[in-house]
């Protein structure tokens, strides 16, 4: 029996239904979740679709609003303004949470959430090495902000490209994620381990030896732009290695990062998104807690038993043991608040006795 779309006030021939019949639900205007989905399937989209459209255009403003409203070239950042900021893209990421559930239901918005939370909390040891870079070039505080912002899109497109990557191996092989748990097993045991005595030297940085031996580089800053014209000749300046270096430190982050992401949800829209809205929060984030960052002295430990968990969590799956998403987002929460709050207790107990 064929059927056609309800009109309203027309009346339809007879033998022919007046509802509209798709897989799980039925296509009804008055409800609020039928006019939710009335549009998508009218043009032919998936509320998976729906999904990443909203995330790209919801994104693009977020990116517009922050430059034009919330930056300006060469200012320095106060910790009011970064207070601000960061609180936009926490705020904007828990909306998108929340957009998940309505859209997708519970167990792709917990698993979203999940996956931010863990990525968000790891970005912190990268502003560790970001404030390595930026001393050790000698970088002027009115350049912090543009300088970041283009290496953090950099790195957003990088993870892209990696993130693809990986979901076509997993897809390909699956068993790729049980030596992702192992990886992950491995590398929380050894950062559990670590007292932070290992320094991180700029200077022997691999890509740095890279940039020196290929191109032709200044030590002028050119007055904040990536490259300037000396004697004829073109040359690339301390801004643009920067540029650089974060690009790629935050590639080194995400080898753990990412596979951690696995272990908690093999969703596409999960592992592409929690990504970038945890990377775009690294700007502000970098400002609020450049110069506090030391006193997250236990915060490697936390994140550290946050990994051994989700690697055994995939390690678990080749006995077909299962654990709830809601775990996971507990685990992560009591680990990462736990080690926050026992490091400012700590830092505030040393304080008091020196």
């Amino acid at each position: 029996m064929s059927r056609v779309p309800a009109i309203a006030g027309a009346k339809a021939p007879p033998g022919i239904s007046t509802a509209t019949k798709l897989p799980n639900r039925t296509l009804n205007v008055s409800g609020r979740r039928g006019v939710n989905f009335l549009i998508p399937y009218l043009y032919g989209m998936s509320p998976s679709n729906v999904s990443y459209l909203t995330f790209g255009i919801v994104l693009l403003l977020a990116v517009i609003f922050d430059l034009g409203l919330l930056s300006k070239k060469d200012a320095t950042v106060t910790i009011r303004r970064a207070l601000f900021q960061t609180a936009f893209w926490v705020l904007l990421a828990l909306a998108f949470f929340a957009f998940l559930w309505y859209e997708n239901g519970h167990k792709m918005a917990v698993e979203y959430l999940s996956a931010y939370l863990m990525e968000w909390s790891l970005s912190i040891d990268n502003i560790f090495v970001f404030i390595l870079i930026f001393t050790f070039f000698g970088v002027k505080p009115a350049y912090y902000a543009r300088v970041l912002l283009i290496g953090i899109l950099m790195a957003i497109f990088l993870r892209i490209i990696f993130i693809t990557v990986g979901i076509a191996a997993v897809t390909w092989l699956h068993e790729l994620l049980y030596v992702f748990g192992a990886f992950l097993v491995y590398t929380g045991i050894m950062m559990f381990r670590a007292r932070g005595e290992e320094a991180v030297n700029v200077e022997d940085n691999r890509v740095y030896r890279l940039l020196k031996r290929i191109l032709p580089l200044t030590s002028n800053d050119g007055g904040g732009r990536m490259s300037v014209v000396i004697d004829g000749k073109k040359r690339f300046t301390p801004l643009f290695v920067v540029v650089v270096l974060l690009a790629t430190t935050d590639i080194v982050f995400a080898v753990d990062s990412i596979p951690a992401v696995f272990g908690i949800s093999q969703e596409k829209m999960v592992i592409y998104t929690s990504n970038i809205f945890a990377v775009l929060g690294l700007r502000s984030l970098f400002f609020l807690l450049r110069g506090a960052v030391n006193r997250f002295a236990y915060l490697q430990q936390g994140i550290a038993v946050v990994l051994v968990f989700v690697g055994l969590k995939m390690l678990a799956e080749i006995v077909d043991f299962y654990l709830p998403v809601y775990v996971s987002l507990l685990v992560i929460l009591v680990c990462i608040s736990g080690a926050i709050g026992y490091s400012i207790y700590t830092s505030k107990k040393n304080d008091k006795a020196s």
